[in-house]
């Protein structure tokens, strides 16, 4: 073997199936005498990536290598096990059912516990029980069942094996295996497991819980949450303990800088549902929408609802933050359905204005009907409360219509300078070039809040003779921010008079976020600020 070949392997170790492409080579090795043979398949252990491939080729090669196939029968991997039956299958014409009933019924007593093994696995993998896998498969498939569940003591303790092996990778496939096969949850299976195994084992045991939550979409504390008896508390106890530690360890990334790290972790949080609870809520104040939204779905999750249903009991709950709400809010919106809930919280005078308008605004990204998303937003429009109008201006970024722009220019002039706000906000977004002037005249708004819009509004609709309202707003504005979106327009229009007006505001602006905004522009516009 070659160097280059043994470091593939080492490499490859550990995936597809448990056995990985070292094992699959010593596998094949093993059970193919044949040099020239051993060439021609074994290579598909690196290149196909399945555990078992090497067998199914064997079907293909004239004569058939019959001793291989019977060598490999007894392999260790119920894989290797299960391909030679279909290799067989293949080659006589039958059903795989078929091949694997006979062999279950006429094995010896040596080699029966593994038969049985094989078809419960082989059963559990297609997703049936054995008799229902075997019912059709010939004169021997109620022989082969029988003889299955009279060993179905010998069975448990094999897969049990391999959910508690050193191998990481085989525990949750087993445990999902045992689970098919007993007809129970996987979740009671391992509790049953644990019951008759020293504490020495638990951590084998929570990862393969934990592995199959992973792969079923579903999490740890919701598979126990839903399996739990009051003789079980003991043992969720120690299952509990350990999944305490692997969530200290993880909420760690909650903090990191970066947003992927963040989004990750939550991933992971999600397995653990119930568990996790503190972390996701946690997580649901994160700056980055995305977090938040991955956090509420994770809480959603852990209680067995809907994204809509879990949205609507946090929403109306007392005491929830608005960030939080508005987390449940952005979660309700890509819902499938939204609107519906939406137009709910938004028309429930009970709430808070602010909840009601973030749930309207929220309208926006939902799938309702376009056509009559004006007709919808009209009664909100002339909401008495402040925010609830803005939260239906900003709904009328999408879709676009006459009517839509007619209400934004209303919303202009406005006595509410949310309002205002939200107007110049999607003047912006939808560039309605006809409003650019009102825009200008905006920057002169008694409230910081509307000039900081109109300066944003500008940087996406305005032209070269607007840099000079801009670059006055930039020099003299009292507050920061205001300034900072100036500088921002300034950089983006470009041209030797918004280069002039950074550089003064680089060297003269007393707020440092101005400096570094003015800094960052020069620099985009081809300067070298000092």
């Amino acid at each position: 073997m070659s160097p280059a070949l043994i470091l593939v392997l080492l490499l490859s170790t550990g995936q597809h199936g448990g056995q990985g492409a070292t094992g699959c080579w010593m596998s094949c090795q093993k059970h193919v005498q044949d040099a020239a043979l051993r060439s021609q398949v074994c290579k598909l252990c690196v290149t196909s990536g399945r555990a078992d491939a090497w067998v199914l080729e064997l079907a293909k090669v004239n004569p058939v290598p019959q001793a291989a196939l019977r060598s490999a029968l007894a392999d260790p991997n119920w894989r290797v096990r299960w391909a030679v039956l279909r290799a067989q299958a293949k080659v006589r014409g039958h059903t795989e059912p078929r091949v694997l009933a006979d062999w279950v019924a006429e094995a010896s007593a040596k080699e029966e516990v593994l038969a049985c093994v094989t078809a419960a696995r082989a059963a559990a993998q297609a997703g049936r029980s054995t008799a229902t896998f075997l019912k059709d498969a010939g004169s021997k498939g109620g022989a082969a069942a029988a003889r299955i569940w009279a060993h179905r003591d010998a069975v448990r303790e094999a897969l049990e094996v391999e959910v508690y092996s050193e191998e990481r990778q085989l525990r949750g496939e087993a445990l999902v295996h045992l689970a098919a096969f007993l007809g129970q949850s996987p979740a009671r299976v391992l509790l049953s497991a644990m019951a008759r195994r020293p504490e020495s084992g638990d951590e084998a045991a929570a990862s393969a819980l934990l592995s199959v939550a992973d792969k079923q979409g579903t999490s740890v504390g919701r598979m126990l949450l839903l399996e739990a008896k009051s003789q079980d508390q003991a043992l969720i106890n120690r299952l509990f303990a350990i999944y305490s530690k692997e969530l200290e360890t993880l909420q760690k990334g909650l903090s990191a800088t970066d947003p992927a790290n963040r989004r990750a972790t939550v991933q992971a949080l999600r397995r653990y549902g119930p568990l996790a609870q503190r972390e996701l809520e946690r997580a649901l104040t994160d700056t980055e929408a995305l977090v938040r939204r991955l956090a509420a779905l994770g809480l959603a999750e852990a209680e067995g609802l809907t994204p809509s249903e879990a949205a609507s009991r946090r929403v109306r709950a007392e005491g929830v933050p608005l960030a939080t709400r508005r987390a449940w809010l952005q979660v309700a919106a890509a819902d499938k359905g939204c609107e519906p809930f939406l137009l709910e919280v938004g028309r429930d005078a009970s709430l808070p204005a602010e909840v009601r308008g973030e749930a309207v605004a929220w309208l926006a990204e939902c799938d309702g009907n376009s056509r009559r998303r004006f007709q919808v937003l009209s009664p909100f429009l002339e909401d008495a409360q402040v925010l609830v109008r803005a939260g239906a201006v900003r709904a009328l970024s999408v879709p676009r219509s006459e009517e839509g722009d007619a209400a934004i220019a209303a919303a202009l002039g406005d006595s509410a300078p949310e309002v205002v706000a939200a107007a110049l906000e999607v003047v912006g977004r939808q560039r309605q070039l006809p409003q650019v002037e009102a825009a200008v005249a905006l920057l002169g708004s008694e409230h910081p809040e509307v000039r900081e819009a109109a300066a944003h509004t500008l940087e996406k609709i305005g032209r070269a003779q607007h840099v000079r309202p801009l670059s006055q707003t930039l020099q003299s504005d009292s507050v920061a921010s205001v300034r900072v979106a100036a500088a921002q327009a300034l950089a983006t229009l470009g041209g030797p008079f918004a280069a002039s007006a950074l550089s003064q505001a680089l060297s003269k602006d007393p707020d440092s976020h101005v400096q570094h905004v003015a800094r960052r522009g020069l620099e985009r516009l081809g300067f070298s600020p000092p």
